[in-house]
């Protein structure tokens, strides 16, 4: 398992827009995608769940990857966190 923390820019936080991108892009991915905030744990891979999160600008969120394709997946998604989130 690799895994790495974020810290959310958006003004708006994690709203349905790239939380929408994020379950695209997690959808993509061979890995399983985890991401937690406060004890709270959402599969990327579903869009309500990830809403469930109520995530806002300045929350650092764990991204957890683990799979054949852990490292690759996980560094494509650092990229996609500092472009979208």
């Amino acid at each position: 398992m690799t895994q790495f923390q974020y810290i959310v820019q958006d003004p708006e936080g994690l709203h349905a827009r790239p939380a929408g991108k994020l379950a695209k892009f997690a959808q993509e991915c061979s890995s399983e995608i985890i991401i937690s905030l406060n004890g709270k744990t959402a599969n990327t891979k579903r869009l309500f769940a990830i809403l469930g999160l109520g995530v806002k600008q300045g929350d650092k969120i764990t991204v957890q990857v683990q799979g054949d394709k852990e490292l690759s997946d996980c560094k494509r998604l650092e990229e996609f966190c500092k472009d979208f989130i």
